[in-house]
């Protein structure tokens, strides 16, 4: 099988804050050392590793360093990692986006890429007309844009649209008609970031489902990044895992996804008191998080079907309207899929007390089957809009969900079918 894809010694260095060296005399060094002399960048010999967490004493970043791997023609392979890991960078330096400060990338090919809502669309253009140019880039004469005009316009769903400026299309309609387009002009390397994921259910589906006929049927190579999971695991072959810009892990993508995990795992074994990797203006924010059991007595795990109340232990650090706040507490499976949510917003709340230190979310039966549940947890105050998050963690509690008779005493329940054991009821026949 031949290399498709190859990357060699590549690094990527930003500048934090202003993009020159800073003064006409360092410019001109730079100049000189890199243009004349044949040497390395002066400037780019400092760096820190890139943690988005923590507050670095350097300027310089590395968001990606000393990356090194293949990719054989036809695999499809799922690039996955926290966000800030160098992923989209990692799709931009492929997609010349922008150049490596270190290192050679080869790959064997046109490159068709979908980084982001709108990439390659001028926004004054129809839908037609960018259809059109983006086949030109891709080295594509018009008549073979032709024949293939028909099926992506039918794949993305946009016809009645078609001939209207794509400025006035919907986010979810330009990822529609880009991801159409990346796909059918006949690239053989196809390059999709998390931008999917602003589509609708039946439209990442169908994207999936055409991402496997590129790769099985046509012998293309697609380079993948997502957080859902399940996605990766139903869609790649082979995966690789970043982290802090580094390669954390290259293999199969169920390795790579259990690699991926346990770094979630990880982040849940430091206290949440001083958890780092959260977002929001910290006025009020989460410290702990307790179960207790019909008896109030603390636990650390819950059975299906049961009582359960959460206990969030809060720091209040400014003056706050208890009535503002919004809590929303997720849980997602270990493939990264959300499967249960309580949102305040839509219950019934009482947060009169918050400033005394807690809160709690009862909840009468747990209808879950047995599984270890990530859960995010966020507070904001007014709205669910970002700008007004207070805190917002990711994988704040791991929740234990043992097994338990259920529909029937004495048998448990078994634990992949589905998500919830919401209905009790009995199969029968008339008499």
């Amino acid at each position: 099988m031949s290399i498709a894809i190859e990357f060699n010694n590549i690094s990527k260095l930003y500048r934090l804050g202003l993009v020159s060296t800073g003064t006409l005399a360092h410019d001109l060094k730079r100049w000189w050392t890199i243009n004349v002399r044949r040497e390395e960048d002066p400037y780019l010999k400092i760096g820190e590793t890139n943690d988005r967490s923590t507050k670095g004493e350097s300027d310089y970043v590395w968001a990606l360093k000393d990356i090194d791997f293949k990719v054989e023609q036809g695999d499809v392979v799922g690039i996955i990692g926290k966000n800030g890991a160098g992923k989209s960078t990692l799709l931009k330096l492929l997609s010349k986006v922008t150049a490596p400060t270190t290192g050679e990338i080869r790959a064997k090919g046109r490159i068709g890429s979908l980084l982001e809502v709108g990439t390659g669309f001028h926004p004054e253009m129809t839908g037609r007309e960018n259809i059109y140019m983006n086949g030109a880039i891709l080295g594509m004469t018009k008549p073979e844009i032709t024949r293939k005009l028909d099926e992506i316009i039918d794949f993305s769903g946009c016809e009645r649209y078609i001939d209207t400026p794509v400025k006035r299309y919907s986010s979810g309609m330009m990822v529609r008609l880009g991801f159409a387009v990346a796909a059918h002009l006949d690239p053989e390397i196809l390059v999709v970031d998390e931008v999917l994921a602003v589509g609708d259910a039946e439209f990442q589906k169908k994207a999936i489902g055409k991402m496997q006929d590129v790769s099985r049927g046509e012998g293309r190579t697609v380079l993948f990044v997502s957080h859902n999971m399940t996605a990766v695991k139903q869609l790649c072959k082979s995966g690789i895992v970043l982290a802090n810009g580094k390669i954390s892990y290259s293999g199969t993508a169920e390795k790579a996804i259990e690699k991926y995990l346990g770094i979630n795992a990880e982040a849940t074994k430091t206290p949440l008191s001083i958890r780092t990797d959260r977002i929001g203006d910290g006025k009020i924010k989460v410290v702990d998080i307790t179960l207790h059991n019909k008896n109030n007595q603390i636990v650390t795990e819950a059975f299906v079907g049961q009582y359960l109340k959460i206990e969030f232990k809060v720091e209040v650090n400014a003056d706050i309207d208890p009535s503002k706040l919004i809590v929303g507490c997720l849980l997602y499976d270990p493939y990264g899929t959300l499967v249960m949510q309580w949102a305040s917003d839509e219950m019934v709340h009482d947060f009169s007390n918050v400033t005394s230190g807690s809160f709690f979310l009862e909840i009468p039966a747990l209808n879950m089957r047995p599984n270890a549940y990530s859960m995010y947890v966020q507070l904001s105050l007014g709205t669910t809009a970002p700008e007004d998050f207070c805190d917002a963690i990711h994988s704040a509690f791991i929740l234990n969900v043992m097994n338990d008779s259920f529909f029937l005493e004495g048998v448990n329940i078994r634990p992949n079918r589905g998500y919830t054991a919401l209905l009790q009821g009995k199969y029968f026949t008339d008499p």
